[in-house]
């Protein structure tokens, strides 16, 4: 199990976050990058799991720039809420907030990043501006960015039934960035997300964990 910590960051301000360290020597670091909803326990879930395959993991609160300790519902007053927090942190301050996250867990390795939904444009832009690989889980905004040339190896997962990005979407993925990896599963959005039913796909789940598992094993330094 991980613990909560403060992060400095470039602003001045510190923020919290959730480090699960990986028992002995890790094979690397990763920095997961939330949802809409904050750093809930699907995300705490996500961290202890990738420390125990290895990794030290850290998740940055991101929201606490704007308001501390926020964890959202999955219902619609939780999406909104989540949207609103998202357009007034902006994508240039997550990217710091990344950063600092990365530079926090150096020791760890090389270091990785995950992403999910907004989290997983969030890792696109991480591989594209700081060079860090990154798995970008069903990440919603990514179409805007596709003209930019990642800096690192960048592992993209999709649900094939997702009604927020469509095939058309997903393809442009293939087009514009041939030399990433696209994989799609029989499931809709946030398909990971085993703590909602109503999202939640075990089998593309369980997949997909494994290709993020392999992925960071080859691009953060093999085994420990």
């Amino acid at each position: 199990m991980g613990h909560s910590i403060h992060l400095n960051t470039n602003r001045l301000h510190c923020i919290g976050g959730y480090l699960a360290e990986a028992n002995g020597t890790p094979r690397g670091g990763v920095v997961v990058v939330q949802e809409i909803f904050g750093v809930n326990a699907h995300m705490r879930a996500v961290a202890d799991r990738l420390a125990a395959a290895g990794y030290t993991a850290v998740a940055p609160c991101f929201f606490d720039h704007l308001e501390s300790g926020v964890e959202l519902g999955y219902d619609d007053a939780g999406v909104a809420k989540g949207r609103e927090l998202v357009a007034e942190l902006g994508l240039d301050r997550a990217l710091e907030d990344v950063a600092s996250a990365a530079e926090a867990i150096a020791s760890a390795g090389r270091i990785g990043v995950v992403g999910f939904c907004w989290g997983g444009t969030v890792a696109l832009r991480a591989a594209q501006r700081l060079g860090l690989p990154a798995v970008s889980y069903y990440g919603a905004r990514n179409a805007a960015f596709l003209d930019q040339a990642p800096r690192a190896p960048v592992l993209f997962h999709f649900g094939e039934s997702d009604p927020s990005i469509p095939p058309e979407t997903v393809q442009l993925h293939r087009e514009k960035l041939p030399q990433m990896t696209v994989h799609t599963y029989p499931a809709g959005h946030a398909f990971n997300r085993d703590v909602d039913p109503h999202a939640y796909h075990a089998p593309s789940a369980q997949l997909a964990w494994q290709r993020t598992l392999d992925f960071f094993d080859r691009e953060l330094g093999g085994a420990a």
